[in-house]
């Protein structure tokens, strides 16, 4: 069933802010925002400026952040492993450039398209569809700059990394991104490589999810669900009132998603004020991480 949108090219003369003059794109772009639109571009149409447009669903998905977060089991014992070393904004324009070398069914926190071979890997062939624009990208690293657009990471130390991935290994990937902790007091020495991340615009107390990516080819599956459990702790520690996944897809429904109307979803952004939340760096997870999945008696039983 086709969603209902409100939309807006984001040019001159459409009734929405103008993204042309550089100057000016934080300040649009957050306005955009506080009003409940958000930026988009037409898969189909590649990296043209012409072609990004604002939106506004007549519904919006949101992401709990109270005892309804559930995290499946299996997703439990990942996080618990310590596979993964997680930080948050050590490589935001990594992140979102990761997150736009992917073809995308849906955006928001949504998962890549399975491609040909049945992969998850980013792509990085010229004509992939997506609906990250070069302008978006553009903006989003200013938002970043100017302390209001946040990412999450996972790494993997470059040691342990699979076989086939022996580029990424010894550094010579063009597409791989690393992170030298040699100068971090409470890290090993030893270089990591980026397998997963996702990054967000915050509004007050409220966090908009705008998307995220895996590397399966580099060990990297589940990283960024990983991401997503220590988002919504490190949300959840400062206080924040609302995770914003804009448009429902199945893969984050996994999560205890829920939708509300357009109306609600206003009136709780406003309610969350404008007031800039000092982001920090992320805590120990706590336990429990949410809501787990019942388990099964043998024998079927109540």
């Amino acid at each position: 069933m086709t969603r209902k949108v409100h939309s807006a090219k984001a040019r001159s003369g459409s009734g929405q802010p103008d993204l042309t003059p550089e100057h000016a794109l934080v300040s649009l772009v957050l306005a955009g925002y506080r009003k409940g639109w958000f930026l988009m571009a037409d898969p189909r149409a590649g990296p043209v400026e012409g072609t990004v447009e604002w939106v506004q669903p007549t519904s919006r998905a949101i992401i709990p952040l109270d005892e309804r977060f559930h995290v499946p089991s299996t997703l439990q014992r990942r996080v618990r492993s310590g596979r993964f070393l997680v930080t948050t904004d050590r490589a935001f324009s990594s992140v979102i450039r990761a997150c736009a070398a992917v073809r995308r069914d849906a955006r928001g926190f949504s998962p890549p398209v399975r491609g040909a071979g049945g992969t998850n890997n980013v792509s990085s062939e010229s004509g992939t569809e997506t609906w990250l624009a070069r302008p978006i990208i553009d903006a989003f690293i200013l938002l970043h700059k100017h302390g209001v657009a946040h990412s999450i990471e996972a790494w993997l130390p470059a040691s342990a990394l699979p076989e086939s991935a022996s580029g990424a290994r010894q550094g010579g990937a063009e597409e791989s991104v690393r992170l030298d902790l040699s100068a971090a007091p409470d890290q090993p020495p030893s270089p990591h490589v980026l397998v997963g991340g996702l990054y967000g615009l915050s509004l007050g107390r409220v966090f908009c999810g705008e998307s995220m990516f895996h590397r399966a080819d580099l060990g990297g599956t589940d990283a960024s669900k990983v991401c997503l459990v220590h988002l919504v702790a490190h949300l959840r520690r400062l206080g924040y009132r609302l995770l914003d996944s804009q448009i429902a897809n199945a893969h984050i429904a996994q999560f205890g998603m829920f939708e509300i109307p357009r109306a609600q979803y206003l009136r709780q952004l406003e309610s969350a004020g404008t007031e800039a939340v000092e982001w920090g760096a992320l805590a120990p997870l706590p336990a429990p991480l949410g809501k787990r999945s019942p388990r099964r008696r043998a024998g079927g039983g109540a």
